[in-house]
C-alpha cells in the first residue's frame, strides 16, 4: 500500500507547479532541443555520414551554428502553456485517485496511483499537444536552413492557416500514447520512492528535500524509459512535411503510414 500525504489547497498547487514547471523547461529545453533534431534528423544517404552522430555533436554544432540561443528555440509555447498544463496535470492525478477511493482517506495500492497518473496524462494532452507541434518544428527550422516561422505565434497561425486546427493539434494520438502511460509510470514511481526513502516510524511529509528531489528526479528517469519510443514517432510525425511522409488517412491509395514510418526509422515494415 502507498501512504498518501494529505491534501494541499489547489492554489497552491497551482502556483506551485506553475513555478517549478517554468524552472524545468529553462533547465531542460536545451536537452530537449538536441533530442528533437536528433530524433528528425534526416535518414543519410548511402556512404554519408549522418547530419549528428550524438548527443555531444548535435549540442557542439548548435552551440557552434547558432549560439545559446539555438539551444532555447521555442521555448515560448512550453513556457506559456506550463503553469495551466501542471495545473491540468495535478488536478487529473487527484481526480483519478478520487475516483478509485471510497471514502477520502482510503490509501491506493501501487497500480492504483498508476491509473490515476495515466488520466493526468490524457488531462495533459489538450495543451500538451499543440505546444509540442509548434516546439518541435521551431527546434528544427534552424537545422533544415529554412527559416519558415519567426516564432511561436507565428507557428501557430502559420499552422492554423494552412490546415485549421488539425494541423495545430497534430500528433495528438502519438502524444496520447506517450504520455498516459508515462504519466502512470511517473507518479506510481514518485509515490513509491518517497514511501520508500521514508523512515521508519515517520511520515513522507516528514522527507527531507534532497530527498523528494532525488525521488522526483528518479521517477522521471522512469518517465522517459517509458515515453521515448512514442516520443521519437510523435517528434517525426509532427515535424513531417505533408502527405509524402506520413498519411494519417486509411485509403489504399495513401502511404501506409506505418510502413513509412517504420522505414525511416530503419526498422523492417510491419506487414
Amino acid at each position: 500500500m502507498a501512504e498518501q500525504p494529505q491534501p494541499i489547497s489547489p492554489v497552491k498547487n497551482f502556483f506551485a507547479g506553475g513555478f517549478g514547471g517554468v524552472c524545468l523547461v529553462f533547465v531542460g529545453h536545451p536537452l530537449d532541443t538536441i533530442k528533437v533534431r536528433l530524433q528528425t534528423q534526416p535518414k543519410p544517404q548511402p556512404g554519408q555520414p549522418p547530419l549528428y552522430s550524438g548527443t555531444f555533436d548535435c549540442f557542439r554544432k548548435t552551440l557552434v551554428g547558432e549560439g545559446v540561443r539555438g539551444l532555447y528555440r521555442g521555448m515560448a509555447a512550453p513556457i506559456i502553456g506550463v503553469t495551466p498544463m501542471f495545473a491540468v496535470c495535478f488536478f487529473g492525478f487527484g481526480l483519478g485517485k478520487r475516483l478509485q477511493q471510497r471514502k477520502p482517506d482510503d490509501v491506493l495500492t501501487y497500480p492504483q496511483l498508476f491509473a490515476a497518473g495515466m488520466l493526468s496524462g490524457v488531462f495533459t494532452t489538450v495543451i500538451m499537444a499543440p505546444g509540442e507541434r509548434i516546439k518541435c518544428l521551431l527546434q528544427i527550422q534552424a537545422a533544415t536552413g529554412e527559416t519558415k516561422y519567426s516564432g511561436s505565434l507565428d507557428c501557430a497561425k502559420q499552422l492554423y492557416r494552412e490546415a485549421g486546427i488539425r494541423g495545430v493539434y497534430k500528433g495528438t494520438v502519438l502524444t496520447l500514447m506517450r504520455d498516459v502511460p508515462a504519466s502512470g509510470m511517473y507518479f506510481m514511481t514518485y509515490e513509491w520512492l518517497k514511501n520508500t526513502l521514508t523512515p521508519e516510524g515517520k511520515s513522507v511529509s516528514d522527507l527531507s528535500v534532497p530527498r523528494i528531489l532525488f525521488a522526483g528526479g528518479l521517477a522521471g528517469i522512469f518517465n522517459w524509459a517509458v515515453a521515448i519510443p512514442p516520443d521519437v514517432l510523435k517528434s517525426r510525425f509532427q515535424t513531417a512535411l505533408g502527405r509524402a511522409v506520413f498519411s494519417g488517412a486509411s485509403n489504399s491509395s495513401d502511404i501506409q503510414p506505418w510502413q513509412k514510418l517504420f522505414s525511416l526509422l530503419a526498422c523492417p515494415p510491419m506487414t
